[in-house]
């Protein structure tokens, strides 16, 4: 589990180096962008790659579960790739999300890949939803928002390490509101320095790098 905590908006947060977001006080274990059945996708339009992504992002998922224990999952939106997702998956595939879906309050958050995700059995579909002190939603809002949790940007930041450059994606964070990285396997990143990310923090902001274990603050 993370050692760092993100305050955003008064609320205390778990940055987990899966990508995941966890809020103590609400039990609530949060996920941006997971993009389900994005490489069937690519491959349909001939931009082959190996078919194992949903599968490798649904066992993510379910060890993120397995250690936080949530009472609420929300999917901040472009779950599923495209609107034809939830027919590529495979049977096993299918009956294990729907046995994380039914384990929790599960909420899916309407994105611009997914408008009307799958309605699975005893999940909830929204545009976005208030809880405390915080705000879910896909895209992050043009103006100040407190208390946003917000995913679609996908970012990411280079950082030179041993004479090495490492490109890692990250949370992005200036305490008012936060843009989470994306969980997807084959999801990709825009760095943090590109200006759709950085004019969302008004006075600068820290990343969140994910590490192998934990999660590094540095400068955005």
């Amino acid at each position: 589990m993370s050692e760092i905590r993100i305050a955003v908006n008064g609320e205390s947060l778990l940055p987990d180096s899966s990508g995941a977001l966890y809020w103590p006080a609400g039990r609530t274990l949060v996920f941006a962008d997971l993009h389900f059945e994005k490489g069937s996708a690519f491959a349909r339009s001939g931009q082959l790659l190996p078919p194992y992504d949903t599968c490798a992002t649904l066992s993510r998922i379910q060890s993120a579960i397995a250690r936080y224990a949530p009472t609420r999952v929300i999917a901040l939106g472009d779950s599923f790739h495209d609107d034809g997702a939830w027919d590529r998956l495979d049977l096993a595939e299918r009956a294990l999300l729907q046995r994380l879906v039914s384990g929790v309050e599960w909420i899916w958050i309407a994105g611009n890949h997914d408008p009307a995700p799958p309605q699975l059995s005893g999940a909830a579909i929204t545009d976005e939803l208030t809880l405390g002190g915080l705000v879910f939603r896909h895209e992050p809002a043009p103006v100040p928002a407190a208390g946003e949790i917000a995913g679609h940007l996908h970012p990411c930041k280079s950082i030179v390490r041993r004479g090495r450059s490492l490109r890692r994606r990250c949370f992005a964070s200036d305490g008012l509101r936060l843009v989470m990285p994306a969980f997807g396997a084959y999801a990709g990143g825009l760095d943090v320095r590109d200006a759709a990310v950085r004019s969302l923090f008004g006075s600068g902001f820290l990343a969140y790098l994910l590490g192998t274990r934990r999660v590094f603050a540095v400068a955005g």
